[in-house]
């Protein structure tokens, strides 16, 4: 039986996915779902880039806004909440066009989840407790004696990633190297997968400092204030952990000037971005790359590729 038909077009940051996800929507039964882990908080609009109303007339996004910044939300909520809409989407005689860069999502999306075991606060306190008696370093070792390989790939200093490490074995009494090996169901759907990325790196430096100095004569501050004045977010939550979202934070707690917010948050968005292109090349040989320097060309080319499966 022939599996529908799906279409990726993933990018670093500021590289013109949502331009082309527009374009495309005018023109092809698409309808558009959200990849990005910024953009599913409300009220959280400047800093993540969020298509704006007159953009989201154009072209409804699925799976933005949907939670509090106060609320967690993972890669298997993710996934979920993707598949539930790409399967209304196909039953509806169209296809789903998934846009975003958030590449954990799409790995997860197309791969499946290895059953790792939910956290559990009771082993959580206890890796802790043992952390504050004995020492991270120490509990770095006890990893690498469990799991060797996990061990030697985290740092001795991570204690986030050393704790889940240990966390999972105390549960299942199995490594996280031997769990995450097990892949989950793949994805149902014939996908087509494409890039956009300036070819240039230097233009994508660039137009990342422009948007950034653009989100703040939007009011990029007053948006951070306002999450900022409430009494349930911090600086550890993954929504105020976002780029940008962080920097202004520790402005607003007045361990760095606005200028240097400023400055480090360019660098953050900088760093992801580099990360999201790495990620990207080594991810599969059957991405399109589309240069975001030819965005007409961009359109044409990858229009006409998914014309020919249609």
């Amino acid at each position: 039986m022939q599996k529908p038909l799906a279409i990726f077009l993933m990018g670093p940051t500021a590289s013109g996915k949502t331009d082309l996800a527009i374009q495309l929507r005018k023109t092809l039964p698409v309808e558009v779902i959200s990849v990005d882990s910024a953009l599913i908080y409300k009220g959280m609009d400047i800093g993540t880039a969020k298509p704006t109303q007159q953009e989201l007339a154009q072209a409804p996004h699925r799976l933005i806004d949907i939670i509090d910044p106060a609320e967690s939300y993972s890669v298997a909520n993710f996934r979920e909440d993707a598949l539930r809409e790409m399967a209304e989407i196909t039953a509806s005689g169209r296809i789903p066009l998934l846009v975003g860069g958030t590449m954990l999502y799409y790995k997860g999306l197309m791969e499946g989840l290895s059953p790792l075991p939910s956290s559990q606060p009771e082993i959580r306190a206890e890796i802790q407790a043992k952390a504050e008696q004995i020492g991270w370093s120490e509990l770095h070792k006890e990893l690498l004696a469990i799991d060797p390989v996990a061990g030697q790939r985290i740092n001795e200093n991570d204690s986030q990633r050393i704790g889940r490490a240990l966390e999972v074995f105390y549960i299942s009494g199995k490594t996280m190297t031997e769990l995450t090996a097990q892949k989950g169901e793949e994805l149902p759907y014939d996908v087509m997968q494409f890039a956009i990325a300036p070819q240039d790196r230097a233009v994508l430096h660039q137009r990342i400092e422009q948007r950034f100095h653009k989100m703040i004569e939007l009011g990029f501050e007053d948006e951070v204030k306002r999450l900022f004045l409430r009494q349930d977010l911090h600086i550890d939550l993954p929504s105020i952990r976002c780029v940008g979202y962080r920097q202004m934070w520790e402005y607003l707690q007045g361990e760095i000037s606005l200028d240097e917010a400023i400055f480090k948050g360019i660098c953050a968005t900088r760093q992801l971005a580099k990360r999201q292109i790495t990620w990207l090349r080594g991810w599969t040989s059957d991405i399109e790359w589309l240069d975001s320097l030819a965005m007409s060309d961009s359109y044409d080319k990858m229009k006409k590729i998914i014309e020919l499966k249609l």
